[in-house]
């Protein structure tokens, strides 16, 4: 009976992990480029930006990106807040097949919540060029005069307090549903 109502308690926190965690910027970029014509410097940002996983999938959308931003709505919120209403559904019907039927379908479409973290973890990893610089150094003659013209560019990648709160709620989630499920036998 502990294990039942401690995997409720996890679910409820996870809800509590998982708005923040979609709200707040799951990554921040930025990329800079850089002129230098003898002793001269010209800086310019070309991106700067954080991004929530919402304004990711809005992002997403915006740019036609249809299938892409559905798949991560379906399994980065559709799915996980499913999972949440059943699991509470579950542990309100105490001791009834129904529980036992509720939990059972949250276990198989667990494996399909965790297609999330999979998402997610790839998003990061192409984005994760972290100081990753290109120079590219030329030198040319005007009038009679060597100019050396170096342009280089600097890219910056960082996971936001969403990114936390996200990874958070999935552990707790999993952890909850467990428990939920193990309270069954």
């Amino acid at each position: 009976m502990i294990k039942k109502h401690l995997g409720f308690v996890l679910n409820i926190a996870a809800l509590a992990l998982f708005i923040p965690g979609i709200i707040l910027p799951m990554f921040s970029m930025s990329m800079e480029m850089t002129a230098q014509v003898s002793a001269s410097t010209l800086s310019s940002d070309l991106l700067n930006k954080e991004l929530s996983l919402l304004a990711t999938i809005e992002e997403l959308w915006q740019d036609q990106r249809l299938l892409v931003a559905a798949l991560i709505f379906l399994f980065s919120i559709c799915i996980p807040l499913l999972k949440t209403a059943l699991v509470s559904l579950a542990y309100f019907k105490k001791n009834t097949d129904i529980e036992a039927k509720i939990l059972n379908f949250v276990a198989s479409i667990g494996k399909w919540s965790m297609a999330d973290v999979f998402v997610v973890a790839v998003f990061l990893a192409i984005l994760s060029t972290n100081h990753a610089e290109t120079a590219n150094n030329q030198q040319f003659s005007i009038l009679g005069f060597k100019v050396d013209l170096l342009i280089s560019s600097e890219t910056l990648s960082a996971a936001g307090l969403g990114f936390y709160y996200f990874t958070g709620y999935c552990l707790l989630s999993l952890l909850g549903t467990h428990f939920s499920h193990s309270s069954l036998k």
